[in-house]
This record gives C-alpha cells, sequence and structure tokens, in this order.
C-alpha cells in the first residue's frame, strides 16, 4: 500500500458546518484523497502529557468543547467505530510504554469532529484522537517521526489546528471579516516558509514570524503543524497549499504533504 499523505488543516468552529465555501473546500480535498482505513487526528483543543490515547472501544463519544451557540451544535453526532488496533500501534511506536497513557472516555473534541462531518460524513471510518503531549515544535516534530509509519498501513494523519487564532485581539469577529494585519502577515510568512521548506525557521516562529505574539497569544492552534511535518516523508519539501483565506479574519491556510 502506497503511503497515504498527510494534512494540516484549520479546522474552525462549529459555524464552519455553515459555510458553503469552507464545506465545499474540504469535501473537494477528501474526494482527491485515498480513502483511509483509519483515521490519527491530533488536535489543538486536547492538551495532555504523557501522549494519551482517547477513545477507543465502540463508537467514538464526541465532547462538545465550546458555548454559546445554538443547540443544534451540541446535537450533532458523529458515531466512528473506535480504532483499538491503531491505538496499539501508536503505543508502539512510542519509545517507552510508560510514555502513554489511555483515556478511554475521551471522545474526540471539536477540532476533530467537525471537519470529520464534512470530509468522511458517513462516519464509517475508524478515528482515533491522540493528545498534543508538549507544546514544543522540535518534541512534536520528533513524535510526528514516530507516526510516520502508520502511514504504510493506510492511516490517514491529521493535525487539526489553526494557520492563525489570535481570537482576543478580533475587532470585528464575524464570518466575513477582514483579516487584521497581524494576521494576513503571519499567514503570508506561514505560505513562504513554507514553500520555501524553511523547517528552522517554521519551529523558530514564536521569534522568527512577523504578527506574534497576536498570531498565536497562546500556540496550541499551530503546534498540530509540526505533528503533521514530522510524519511526512521530508519535513523540508513544499507541501501542497489546498485552502487559503479567511473566517473570521483568522487565516484558514491547509497543507497537504507527501
Amino acid at each position: 500500500m502506497a503511503a497515504l499523505p498527510v494534512l494540516f488543516l484549520s479546522h474552525g468552529a462549529p459555524p464552519l458546518v455553515d459555510d458553503a465555501r469552507w464545506v465545499g473546500q474540504l469535501q473537494r480535498w477528501a474526494r482527491a484523497l485515498p480513502r483511509p482505513a483509519s483515521i490519527l487526528i491530533v488536535s489543538a483543543h486536547w492538551e495532555s502529557a504523557p501522549l494519551t490515547i482517547g477513545a477507543t472501544a465502540g463508537t467514538t463519544p464526541l465532547v462538545y468543547d465550546f458555548w454559546g451557540f445554538p443547540q443544534r451544535f451540541y446535537d450533532v453526532t458523529y458515531p466512528a467505530p473506535g480504532a483499538p488496533g491503531l491505538a496499539d500501534l501508536v503505543e508502539s511506536l512510542v519509545p517507552d510504554p510508560l510514555e502513554v497513557a489511555r483515556q478511554p472516555h475521551r471522545g474526540l473534541d471539536h477540532g476533530a469532529y467537525v471537519p470529520l462531518t464534512v470530509m468522511y460524513p458517513e462516519a464509517d471510518i475508524p478515528v482515533l484522537q491522540i493528545s498534543l503531549p508538549t507544546l514544543e515544535p522540535h518534541a512534536l516534530l520528533s513524535l510526528g517521526e514516530r507516526l510516520r509509519p502508520l502511514r504504510e498501513q493506510g492511516v490517514l494523519i491529521i493535525g487539526s489546528g489553526f494557520t492563525t487564532h489570535g481570537l482576543p485581539y478580533l475587532t470585528d469577529p464575524t464570518a466575513g471579516a477582514s483579516p487584521p494585519g497581524w494576521s494576513s502577515e503571519f499567514d503570508h510568512w506561514t505560505a513562504e516558509t513554507l514553500a520555501r521548506g524553511d523547517l528552522d525557521t517554521l519551529l523558530d516562529f514564536r521569534h522568527s514570524a512577523p504578527g506574534m505574539p497576536y498570531a498565536h497569544p497562546s500556540t496550541e492552534h499551530f503546534a498540530p503543524l509540526f505533528v503533521a511535518l514530522g510524519a511526512s516523508s521530508d519535513p523540508e519539501q513544499a507541501p501542497e497549499q489546498v485552502i487559503d483565506g479567511y473566517w473570521m479574519g483568522l487565516a484558514k491556510r491547509s497543507i497537504q504533504l507527501s
């Protein structure tokens, strides 16, 4: 089996599903991908050390980790099968089994299930979510490298975050808002740095990227990118930049790595 690609996607909030353009982009992206045997996803919304494996038994539950939205967003279901075999493989790839924890009742958070409801709405592909055990880019790159062999077994590895996430600094938090300068500057820097394969500069984004710290006052939404880069065949190879543009003034740039 040819190795599946790796994705970093900007997952959006639950109202993502009301944005026809974004929905169309994600649907077209999913149709162009080989069908995965299973999906391994790491989301900005689950930080837990050591590396923690989520629910695997039965259908994977959801975590409605948001507030203030209409009730219909809390009524969403996504009964994807669990992936216990994949969980065992993940554990085997981490150097010391003691460095892995299991949280069998921890379901998919919105960073995981919202894009999956659009990309794979049938919910018929086994899904496993693991935690971000750290926000340190080099450590996450190393984690991605350890997960890389899973791609040859039909596993689609997804890092789910947001290219910019300066919510406290948005002055017009509406879906059609123009991006503030710090968001567009960081987004353009990310696109250019990825295109030239400058991994060292990406890893040092806290100090080298324009728009900081406003683009990421906390860095959990950029962190999944480094897991995806590590899981790719060559982190210094320019990725396919599949989605760009902005939502609520935040950059929704999303990429595919080989």
